[in-house]
């Protein structure tokens, strides 16, 4: 791992937090992107994967796993500030051979989805046994955030399923979990039931600023592939205006 990061550092990022000062953890693709958000200060990153993926060429979800670590290695290279790496599903690896590579990576944290290969939701009770494997095989000295999809999978009574999911993550020992694509309005009762739990949500274009996501509930705020998508319309934009003559 690069400098001083550590998995207790990302840790204690999460621990009280002021209402209306949720962690905002972008969202690098490559080792450049990664710079530029350590030098505009923010004391943590959150590799996503559909970014990388698209970084590297391939579909979200079809990157080789050992494209992804590698990538994961470069950005973790290039930056003193702790990072936590999407890593799907865990790509069908053993718990201990996915705590190994993680280390090996060097990044102090993880983003696991409860998505399994065939698209559907995972067996609550079976990812739970899962993340408890992972847990036991890194200790203390790796960051869990457990992805629950219920909302994006289109579950019935998302915000009860994904109450239910999360309370068998935290008991098998995620240290957050991430209802990805809960709506704004779901999250005080995500809050209220989840209790001093650190909650992720996703910020997207056009939601509510981040001081009012974290009055709702929010501990922690991450962009999935949308910054890397933002800088990609910005680029294309630049690249119309260098085609048409324009000057840089």
């Amino acid at each position: 791992m690069t400098g001083g990061a550590t998995a207790e550092a990302l840790r204690a990022l999460h621990r009280d937090r002021a209402a209306g000062d949720p962690l905002v953890l972008p969202g690098p693709w490559d080792a450049v992107s990664a710079r530029a958000f350590e030098a505009t200060g923010f004391p943590a990153l959150a590799t996503p994967s559909a970014g990388i993926a698209a970084a590297l060429g391939y579909e979200d979800g079809s990157t080789p796993v050992a494209e992804m670590f590698a990538a994961v290695a470069r950005i973790v290279r290039a930056v003193s500030v702790p990072v936590t790496a999407d890593l799907e599903g865990g790509y069908g690896l053993s718990a201990a051979e996915l705590v190994e590579r993680v280390r090996e990576s060097g990044a102090v944290g993880v983003n696991l989805e409860d998505t399994g290969p065939d698209g559907g939701l995972k067996d609550p009770a079976a990812h739970a046994e899962w993340l408890a494997e992972v847990r036991a095989a890194a200790g203390p000295g790796l960051f869990v955030n457990a992805r629950v999809d219920v909302y994006i999978r289109r579950a019935p009574e998302p915000v009860h399923a994904a109450i239910e999911r999360a309370r068998r993550y935290t008991e098998a020992g995620a240290d957050c979990v991430y209802p990805i694509a809960a709506p704004p309005a779901d999250l005080p009762v995500l809050r209220a039931a989840l209790g001093d739990l650190p909650l992720n949500t996703l910020a997207r274009p056009g939601g509510p600023p981040f001081a009012d996501l974290g009055r709702l509930g929010a501990t922690r705020i991450t962009f999935a592939d949308g910054l890397l998508r933002q800088a990609t319309d910005d680029l294309s934009a630049r690249a119309a205006k260098l085609r048409d003559g324009g000057a840089l």
